[in-house]
C-alpha cells in the first residue's frame, strides 16, 4: 500500500444524507450518531450528516454531533446554492448551513443547461452567479467548501463548455474540492474517465472528486475510472445505500482502491474493520446485508464446490482473490451434493469430530448426495 501523500484518496461518506434517500431507509438522530462513530473509527475523512435546511432531525444531528469525540472524520453539512435572484447572506438555505457549525459545507449546484432552464427556470449566467457567490460567501465564513456539480456528466454531454464554466465559477468562489457527479447513474466508465481527464487538464490545480450513482450498475467502476483520471476524493455510502439503485458502495471501493490499485484510503490497519462496519450499519438501518456483497458479504469467501475446496485445502490462493482477513471477513466451507471429501474433512476439523476418519468420508459424502437428491 502506498503511503506517499500524492497517492492518498480522500473518502467522503454520505450514508447519513444521500443514503437515507434510499427506499426503506429511515434513520433516527441516534442512528446517525452511531454510524458517524463507526465511520470515524474506520478512518473515513468526511462524514456528511444531512441537510440542515430540510428537516428538524438533521438540525438536531448537527447540534449533537458537536459533542461527539471524533479522531479522524470531519463533519460536513449539505445544502444547495442560494436561490434565483437571492443573495447568499439573505438565503435561508445558506444560513442553515452556517448554523450547523460544521467545519465543512458541501454545496450542490447545477451543471446542466437542461436543469438551469427547466428546473431552476433561470438563465445560464444567473446560475453561474449563484454558484460563485454562494461558495464565496461560505468560504468567507471560514468553512472548508466542497462543491457538488450535480448532473455534471449529463450536462457535459449536452454542453461541455457551459458545464466546465460552472466548475470555474465554483473555483472562483473558493471551492476547496470540486466533485463531478453522475447524478442519474447512467454514464459508462470510459465516459467518466475521458471527461474527468479532460477536466483535470483544464483545471490542473483543482482538487477533484467523484460522486457516482448505480443506476447502470457502474457506480464502483465509474468511481475507479475517475480515480485513474486524477480524482482524489471519492464519495459514496456504506453498503451502497441511496436513491433509486443506490450510491457507489464504499465497502467495495475502499478495499479495491487499497488492495488492487495500491492507493491509501484509510489509516494503516483500519481496513480490517470494514466487514464489522458494513454489518453494523446494515443492522442500524434494519437492512439485510447482501450475502454476496463483495469483500464484506457472508458468502464473499464461502466455498461449496468439491473441486474448489480440495484446491483451497492445498493453497488458499487457488480460489480466493485475497486473504479475507484483510477486510475483517473469513473463509467458510459449506456441504451439499456438490461436496467432495475436502468439504467434509474441513467440517470435521472445524467441528472437532473425532470419530470420523479419512476412510469414513467417502461413505458420508455419498450419503449427503443421496439425501440432497
Amino acid at each position: 500500500m502506498g503511503t506517499n501523500e500524492a497517492l492518498r484518496i480522500l473518502l467522503y461518506d454520505t450514508t447519513c444524507r444521500d443514503g437515507t434517500q434510499g427506499e426503506g431507509i429511515s434513520l433516527s438522530v441516534d442512528d446517525k450518531l452511531k454510524i458517524t462513530r463507526l465511520l470515524d473509527e474506520l478512518g473515513v475523512h468526511y462524514v456528511e450528516g444531512g441537510w440542515p435546511g430540510s428537516n428538524p432531525k438533521d438540525v438536531e444531528y448537527f447540534e449533537r454531533v458537536r459533542a461527539l469525540p471524533l479522531n479522524h472524520s470531519r463533519i460536513a453539512a449539505f445544502g444547495s446554492t442560494c436561490r434565483v435572484g437571492s443573495e447568499p447572506a439573505n438565503d435561508a438555505n445558506i444560513q442553515a448551513l452556517l448554523r450547523a457549525e460544521t467545519p465543512v459545507v458541501t454545496v450542490v449546484g447545477k451543471s446542466s443547461t437542461l436543469h438551469v432552464a427547466e428546473v431552476l427556470r433561470t438563465t445560464p449566467q444567473e446560475n453561474l452567479r449563484m454558484i460563485q457567490q454562494s461558495l464565496s460567501y461560505l468560504k468567507s465564513q471560514g468553512r472548508e467548501v466542497i462543491y457538488d456539480a450535480e448532473h455534471f456528466f449529463d450536462g457535459y454531454k449536452a454542453d461541455r463548455r457551459y458545464a466546465a464554466d460552472t466548475l470555474r465559477a465554483a473555483v472562483e468562489g473558493g471551492a476547496d474540492t470540486v466533485v463531478l457527479c453522475d447524478t442519474n447513474g447512467g454514464s459508462m466508465p470510459w465516459e467518466i474517465e475521458s471527461v474527468a481527464q479532460n477536466i483535470h487538464l483544464q483545471l490542473p490545480e483543482v482538487s477533484l472528486g467523484i460522486h457516482a450513482h448505480n443506476d447502470g450498475g457502474m457506480a464502483a467502476a465509474n468511481s475507479l475510472a475517475a480515480v485513474r483520471a486524477g480524482v482524489i476524493q471519492v464519495q459514496g455510502t456504506v453498503n451502497g445505500y441511496g436513491e433509486r439503485c443506490g450510491n457507489a458502495d464504499l465497502c467495495t471501493l475502499v478495499p479495491t482502491l487499497e488492495l488492487k490499485m495500491g492507493l491509501q484510503a484509510l489509516l494503516p490497519g483500519c481496513l480490517r474493520r470494514l466487514t464489522h462496519v458494513a454489518r453494523s450499519v446494515a443492522a442500524i438501518t434494519n437492512q439485510s446485508l447482501g450475502r454476496h456483497a463483495p469483500y464484506v458479504g457472508k458468502s464473499a469467501f464461502t466455498h461449496k464446490a468439491g473441486m474448489h475446496v480440495a484446491a483451497m485445502r492445498r493453497t488458499a490462493e487457488s480460489y480466493q482473490h485475497l486473504d479475507p482477513a484483510l477486510v475483517g471477513n473469513r473463509s467458510r466451507v459449506v456441504v451439499s451434493e456438490l461436496s467432495g471429501k475436502g468439504n467434509l474433512q474441513t467440517k470435521v476439523e472445524e467441528l472437532g469430530i473425532s470419530d470420523l476418519g479419512p476412510d469414513d468420508l467417502p461413505e458420508v459424502v455419498q450419503k449427503v448426495k443421496e439425501l440432497e437428491h
